[in-house]
């Protein structure tokens, strides 16, 4: 049996992939898949590397800019309830990988478990988030986990306990190819206090960031000791241009789309931006958002 024929019931041929991200840019995936189970996940999984199908997972598409061409390859996304539950007992939260991080937060602050209320604002799902250990000024995600569930390229199931885990600075040993479930111990605290930080969160990062503009947040990782927000703007670059792509006025370190632009347009800007920054302050940028 091929594999068109074998996954036939949740397989997408030529998947547009710009509806799935924020920038709603980017062409087509050869293969879209959306497994309905692990078990379905892992046969999806082996079999694509039975055949060398290069496999690629899309979480909330918050971080991620597909080229104009698009992609080769198998591209999965979990949708499916398998992998969005989020259960609590006690002090302990267990979220599958493709859970929405908005609603893990939501379910701990009623809860009254202190620790993801610092994560508020944060887009995507609870697997992209502990892959690029998402978080902020007052924290990252990867200081709650216990254990991660992941899935190996081959298809193998693995618990990595926190022993094996390690985060730093938007990143993290989990290189696996699917994150399937978290564990976090979080701590009990007063409601309204949880309540006040959650609300000082979201207002701090309302205020400052264009969250109802096409971005695909913060383009670039802050340097060691230094804001790559702060150097973009101080480079006067607030508000450049390149085709539909523009440095956002709000926020340096955000790149908006007008509605016209195009993955190569933003890739441009990101390469002027770096030219820029290097010229003048001896600082070579690394990108924050992964690019397909």
């Amino acid at each position: 049996m091929s594999f068109l024929e074998e996954f036939h019931d949740i397989l997408k041929r030529d998947e547009p992939l710009a509806p799935y991200t924020w920038m709603k840019l980017g062409g087509p995936v050869q293969y879209f898949l959306e497994p309905r189970s692990v078990e379905e996940l892992v046969a999806v999984v082996k079999a694509c590397a039975a055949q060398q199908i290069t496999v690629r997972v899309l979480g909330g598409g918050s971080n991620l800019l597909v080229r104009d061409e698009g992609v080769s390859g198998a591209v999965i996304k979990l949708t499916h309830e398998a992998f969005q539950h989020i259960k609590i007992e006690g002090t302990t939260l267990v979220a599958g990988g493709g859970a929405l991080l908005s609603n893990a937060i939501s379910q701990a602050v009623k809860a009254s478990l202190a620790g993801f209320e610092n994560l508020a604002g944060i887009p995507g799902t609870i697997g992209g988030a502990l892959r690029g250990n998402a978080g902020g000024r007052n924290g990252d995600i990867g200081q709650y986990v216990s254990s991660v569930k992941v899935l190996t390229i081959d298809g193998e199931i693995i618990d990595r306990s926190d022993d094996e885990l390690s985060f730093g600075y938007r990143q993290s040993n989990l290189t696996e190819l699917i994150i399937l479930e978290a564990t976090f111990q979080l701590i009990a605290d007063a409601p309204d206090e949880i309540v006040r930080r959650l609300r000082k969160t979201w207002i701090m990062k309302k205020s400052s960031q264009p969250l109802a503009a096409q971005s695909a947040g913060c383009i670039f990782k802050n340097p060691r000791g230094l804001s790559a927000g702060s150097l973009i703007e101080q480079a006067n670059l607030k508000g450049t241009r390149v085709g539909g792509a523009e440095i956002s006025e709000r926020h340096a370190n955000f790149i908006v789309s007008n509605g016209n632009a195009s993955s190569a347009d933003v890739l441009r800007l990101m390469d002027l931006v770096r030219s820029k920054i290097s010229e003048q302050f001896a600082v070579d940028l690394e990108s924050e958002i992964q690019i397909w």
